[in-house]
């Protein structure tokens, strides 16, 4: 199996061995994979996939997860029944989930650090991969139209959805505390980006699974409820407007949102966790307002849903409503085109601002007329009123604790995590394409992402350029060996490859769509018809050797070195849809590179409790230290 860009976390955990699963070297090589191999040629291609995955330190974790989501069930049931559990439940003190409160005043008023435990004392284990964070804020959003002239018909039904891509893009920085000190080294402050990068790639199948978590573009264009994030109707913003007379008009809107702690890249190779021995974690962190994201949801869709769930109370209210919804569908005109893709809090977007029916005749033929105008949609303030660790974690027996003590106080319990460092370039692409460099260190790089983004504000929003020729080059190589035209199929397949999408995991609709949809031609720009807003380039740096996969990556010893960016467009002119951000002479900020690290917890019970945030070595270095 490819590494993919984040996916090899919990191959890492496999190969160092020293993890709270310490399985491989006692399960994986002597019962696991002779198992598999017996078994995968009945499976035919899948079960070659299968193997070469454990071969090449595929954790076990993520094979059964593949074979989960393929429905293999005999071969999961094999693969199962040789897993060694080292932790066992006390037997009285069952698996809970302990709801901490911030130790930060509450509410917290714009900007304010936020610091909350993710450990319980109630619990030997903590379960990070099944804690999660709720967050809840009021947001005063800023409108510069009032949306004022809806016919009464139509102003519950239509409905703009405003909210995040993903819970964790909410958070703005982070730092992690290990028994009250600092961990040096787990500053991020730049969470956002890096929770859009860690994110865009996920399989479909975990995004449609963890409801109101994600937000993709297809469910909230029907009308799903479960997205992460709210729905106003005009309707809502009618009442909250009032008789407001200054532009912008403001709208206080609450939302809730659930961060999933492994869905942070310092936690994502997480599993359980023993606190009790050592010693509890916390995070302080900060909300970023800008994250959030607005969309106009499809109005045939959700005036349909308002017409079926609100049926009995339409009809009660006698026939002028019927006949208006039924005038909006039999009248519906692909001339009325709004914005179909996500648009980041503080830019602009055409948005239907009236729908309105208009009297043809004196004898009541009427026509339906509807307004899109481009509208602005910003957050001015906020307030968070409510924070909860939902930690999961359970009792362990004192035998088990005392084994697992002896075990980890002469070899380090190792966590393997990465952290995304971004690094913007000094210059903005020009009318003939774009050539600028960054002169930085590289510490055991795995991976290169580049951002496009169209305007400053962007954060989680970032369009194909539509070039070719283009080329990164550090170090004396060129990533990749051949140049990039970023529409193409083999530009397709090369991201695929790198984000572990290209087997059994299914890429989102949005991401593929971004990659592969082309924004002009030669003659004219094109609009979006779908959201287009998930684009990234991974680059892979890593080595592969003699068939196994090395960990090493890029390294300059910290010592600075150039990192340049070239390309042109594929269509120069008026119709580069990158250059030409709108029709009104706007040009984009410069591109954004962002450069993906290896890194290493390391935790060792001796002294009440020691972690040390490894930032500097290799994992080669790190292996033979442990």
């Amino acid at each position: 199996m490819p590494v993919g860009i984040f996916s090899k976390l919990k191959a890492l955990a496999q190969k160092i061995g020293h993890g709270l699963s310490w399985a491989n070297d006692h399960v994986i090589k002597p019962i696991v994979l002779p198992a598999a191999n017996l078994i995968a040629p009945a499976l035919g291609p899948v079960g070659g996939m299968i193997t070469k995955g454990i071969n090449l330190g595929s954790s076990a974790i993520d094979v059964i997860g593949a074979i989960q989501v393929q429905g293999l069930n005999t071969i999961e049931a094999q693969l199962e029944s040789n897993a060694v559990v080292p932790f066992k439940n006390d037997g009285q003190h069952h698996y809970s989930i302990k709801e901490i409160k911030p130790e930060s005043q509450m509410p917290a008023l714009f900007d304010k650090e936020i610091i909350i435990s993710l450990s319980d004392s109630d619990h030997d284990v903590t379960q990070i991969q099944n804690s999660f964070l709720s967050i809840v804020l009021t947001a005063n959003l800023q409108f510069d139209n009032n949306f004022e002239q809806f016919d009464d018909s139509y102003k519950d039904g239509v409905v703009l959805f405003v909210g995040l891509k993903s819970g964790s893009n909410i958070i703005r920085e982070y730092t992690v505390y290990h028994r009250g000190r600092t961990i040096d080294g787990s500053l991020q402050n730049d969470a956002t980006t890096e929770s859009f990068i860690y994110n865009t790639i996920k399989p479909k199948s975990e995004k449609n699974n963890r409801k109101h978590i994600h937000s993709l573009y297809e469910n909230i264009h029907k009308f799903d409820t479960s997205a992460c994030g709210t729905y106003i109707a005009m309707r809502e913003i009618e009442e909250a407007i009032g008789q407001q007379s200054n532009v912008p008009y403001l709208m206080p809107v609450r939302f809730r949102i659930s961060v999933p702690l492994d869905d942070l890249l310092i936690f994502s190779a997480f599993t359980d966790y023993p606190n009790g021995m050592f010693g509890d974690l916390k995070i302080k962190f900060k909300i970023n307002p800008n994250a959030f994201v607005f969309a106009q949801v499809n109005p045939t869709v959700s005036l349909a849903k308002y017409y079926t769930m609100n049926k009995d109370e339409l009809l009660s209210s006698g026939q002028q409503k019927w006949m208006d919804i039924d005038l909006f569908f039999r009248n519906w005109s692909l001339s009325f085109q709004h914005t179909k893709q996500f648009t980041q809090l503080g830019c602009t977007a055409d948005l239907i601002t009236s729908i309105r029916t208009e009297q043809l005749t004196p004898s009541g033929l009427k026509n339906l007329v509807c307004d899109i105008a481009p509208v602005i949609i910003s957050i001015k303030n906020y307030v968070v009123t409510e924070i909860t660790a939902n930690m999961a974690g359970y009792k362990a027996t004192d035998e088990c604790l005392n084994r697992v003590r002896s075990f980890f106080s002469q070899k380090a319990f190792v966590v393997p995590a990465q952290r995304v460092e971004i690094w913007p370039f000094p210059t903005s692409a020009t009318l003939t394409g774009i050539r600028t460099s960054q002169n930085i260190p590289l510490s055991h790089v795995t991976d290169f992402v580049l951002l496009f983004p169209k305007d400053a504000r962007c954060t989680t929003c970032f369009e194909n350029p539509c070039y070719q020729n283009m080329q990164l080059t550090t170090c004396g190589r060129n990533f990749p060996d051949m140049p990039m035209n970023t529409t193409d199929q083999q530009f397709f397949q090369l991201q695929l490859n790198a984000s572990n999408l290209d087997l059994l995991f299914e890429a989102t609709d949005e991401f593929e769509d971004a990659l592969t949809t082309p924004r002009n031609t030669a003659t004219r720009r094109l609009n979006a018809h779908t959201d287009l807003t998930s684009f990234m380039i991974s680059l892979q740096c890593e080595r592969n050797s003699n068939g196994t996969l090395t960990f090493d990556g890029l390294d300059t010893q910290n010592q600075n070195t150039s990192v340049e960016l070239r390309g042109a467009p594929i269509y120069q002119g008026v119709t580069d849809c990158y250059y030409n951000v709108d029709t009104n002479g706007k040009r984009p900020p410069p591109p954004i590179l962002c450069t993906v690290h290896d890194t290493f917890w390391l935790f060792s019970p001796n002294q009440g409790g020691s972690c040390h945030y490894d930032t500097i070595h290799s994992f080669d270095e790190v292996i033979t230290s442990v």
